[in-house]
């Protein structure tokens, strides 16, 4: 299960990253983290933005709502999700894992 946390600027996110995949997808929960992969490479921020894109497309949300606080350098990272509540982030999460 996703570990979410409450913050008071709405839930943090904790994310596996994968850059320098084959392609970008949430490939399922890791550890107690929702693993995403993406095809760009780890250097100058580019897999932070990716990572930020696809979680917007796949979660619905907008990319503002995104921001990476922590591992901007690490495959671990938690993101702050805004304007969320907990059992609406979750849903979203369970939806896109039920839909593979």
């Amino acid at each position: 299960m996703i570990e979410l946390q409450v913050h008071d600027g709405g839930v943090i996110l904790p994310v596996r990253a994968l850059p320098g995949s084959k392609k970008n997808e949430i490939r399922g929960e890791q550890q107690g983290a929702l693993k995403v992969s993406v095809t760009a490479a780890p250097e100058d921020g580019k897999a932070n933005k990716a990572i930020v894109e696809l979680l917007a497309k796949k979660l619905v949300l907008r990319k503002s709502q995104l921001e990476i606080i922590a591992g901007h350098t690490h495959r671990q990272k938690r993101v702050l999700v805004g304007d969320i509540v907990l059992a609406q982030l979750q849903a979203k999460i369970d939806a896109v894992l039920a839909s593979g």
